[in-house]
């Protein structure tokens, strides 16, 4: 109950305890005092109201000018993974604190909408989420925590800086989950944003006992005693400083008295150790090919050589003059050789893109990966994104775009599956993996009543402004994501055997959104059936080979 109304409930009940004080003038100068006392305790609360009022008001209108320009370009703004961060973390966190401040004021019906709100609002989970995708992005493209802090992030529309207290938040994330090498990055970071004099809730000792256990941790005692000497000038008194000073010291002596029996020289390769393959081992990591799939996302892929390059080509396709093609080939593009990958130019339209768009979100839901081992279906750390599955019966659009598809591979849709419309969020991402079954796997197909995916086709919906490239790690190969246009290739070799050499991965969007629609189409034939289908394929590319001296280059002539 707000203090004004505890106050006239106090004085009313006095009235009415003594309405006989109209009697007596004695009675009636201590009422006066009374008021008094009230006049002064309502001034008080009017002066903490104001001041309460002054912040909420300085919250409100800072959150105004954010969330217009926010939702004028509402992918544009949550593109960048910061935003997106800081996002989870306002709704999760910030506002729980403003609701704490405004409780009082029951009067206009703001915190029964909150309270209500809030139901829907993001979770600690949903923090935590977003804040590992900063970590995974700051991993996959070498950034420095001073590079994402300061929001200087390629292709970035609406910079957004880091606090004090977010980079606290994300050592501190990173430290529950005995990520030490990452706890050091961003409690660093935090350091030196409070060195620079930002100011903050969080004080300075705080983030240097968390940054100096960090670095204990990973081996280096004469950093964490240093920082440990520094913590106890800012509080001479510190308990854990104070015992941890007389550790490291002593741990210090026993090394340079060589008492470890650790030799010198494989001391100091500890010391040149990659933190970062440290905190791998740690964690134990079960990417093998975690390095190369980084390396792909950040373009320092294979490079073909020139020979090698002189068999891509570009040209308009038909597929042997089919009636729907004749008139509008499409525009084909070589992007590999081995596996042969395909590109598609101009194949689905911005308004098929919106149509498939508006179909899939109200159904986007956590995208669901098959264990190798049960064969179930279950959410995983390594498929950050949201998906939603289209039918052709749904919509004329679908219809359509199956019918494209169809035309230009020559594959039968009876047995494809639906659209499987992708939207990657912030760090959002698809580690490597095959689109076809291994024969290690049970029953991959068995629910859908098909054999294995021969061929998969990728739509790219939208552009991006930096990462999230389509990369093949056995073969070195990216490609990367361009609004409008398909990636083809097959998984199968004509015998039926999976092809290894297809294995892919989504990056993690480093800036910008990412939709995607994946055909991944299933053939349900006999052996003879799978040979024979392949010849009509390899027909129709000596066709293609054909066209390719008479049809004009993407690079030569526009279309």
């Amino acid at each position: 109950m707000p203090l004004s109304l505890f106050l006239l409930g106090f004085l009313f009940q006095l009235l009415h305890a003594h309405n006989d004080f109209f009697t007596s003038t004695g009675h009636m100068t201590d009422l006066l005092f009374t008021e008094k006392d009230l006049v002064t305790s309502l001034k008080e609360y009017i002066k903490q109201e104001e001041n309460r009022l002054v912040k909420v008001k300085e919250w409100a209108n800072k959150l105004d000018t954010l969330t217009n320009t926010a939702t004028q370009d509402p992918e544009g703004f949550l593109g960048h993974p910061v935003n997106a961060f800081k996002l989870m973390k306002r709704l999760n966190s910030e506002w729980a604190d403003l609701e704490n401040l405004v409780l009082e004021d029951t009067t206009n019906g703001f915190i029964s909408n909150l309270t209500v709100q809030r139901q829907s609002f993001p979770t600690d989970e949903d923090q935590t989420g977003a804040a590992k995708a900063l970590l995974r992005l700051q991993d996959t493209y070498q950034l420095s925590a001073n590079t994402i802090s300061n929001g200087d992030l390629p292709g970035v529309i609406h910079k957004s800086r880091m606090t004090v207290e977010d980079c606290y938040e994300l050592g501190k994330i990173a430290y529950t989950d005995a990520d030490y090498y990452h706890t050091e990055l961003w409690m660093a970071q935090a350091l030196a944003q409070l060195d620079e004099g930002e100011q903050s809730p969080i004080d300075m000792i705080t983030v240097i006992d968390y940054l100096s256990y960090a670095i204990y941790q990973q081996g280096e005692l004469e950093r964490a005693l240093e920082l440990t000497r520094r913590m106890l000038k800012l509080d001479p008194n510190h308990q854990r400083a104070n015992g941890n000073l007389k550790y490291f010291e002593f741990q210090l002596e026993k090394q340079r008295k060589g008492e470890t029996g650790i030799k010198e020289d494989e001391t100091r390769g500890k010391k040149v150790l990659d933190k970062r393959d440290v905190q791998r081992e740690r964690s134990k990591d079960p990417l093998p090919e975690r390095k190369k799939y980084e390396m792909l996302c950040r373009g320092e892929g294979l490079k073909l050589t020139p020979r090698r390059q002189s068999r891509l080509f570009c040209r308009y396709f038909d597929n042997n003059r089919n009636p729907r093609l004749l008139l509008r080939p499409v525009k084909m593009e070589d992007e590999w050789d081995r596996p042969h990958i395909i590109r598609y130019h101009d194949i689905i339209s911005d308004r098929e893109i919106e149509t498939v768009k508006d179909l899939a979100k109200p159904r986007l839901r956590r995208a669901t990966i098959s264990n190798p081992i049960t064969g179930v279906l279950e959410t995983a750390p390594y498929r950050i994104s949201k998906s939603a599955w289209l039918s052709a019966y749904e919509h004329t659009t679908i219809e359509s775009i199956n019918q494209r598809i169809e035309d230009v591979t020559g594959l039968e849709m009876d047995t494809a599956e639906e659209l499987q419309v992708a939207n990657y969020g912030v760090g959002g991402q698809y580690e490597p993996h095959f689109d076809f079954g291994r024969k290690d796997e049970p029953d991959a197909f068995k629910e859908l009543g098909t054999g294995n995916r021969i061929a998969t086709w990728l739509f790219y919906m939208s552009d991006v402004s930096a990462g999230g490239a389509t990369v093949f790690t056995d073969v070195g190969a990216a490609v990367w994501p361009k609004k409008g246009t398909a990636v083809f290739w097959y998984n199968l070799f004509p015998s039926g055997e999976g092809d290894y050499s297809t294995r892919h991965a989504a990056c993690p969007v480093l800036v910008g959104h990412k939709w995607g629609e994946k055909e991944a189409d299933l053939i349900y034939r006999k052996h003879y059936q799978i040979n024979g289908y392949m010849n009509e394929v390899k027909n129709s590319d000596a066709h293609a080979q054909r066209l390719r001296w008479n049809d004009y280059c993407f690079s030569l002539s526009p279309f």
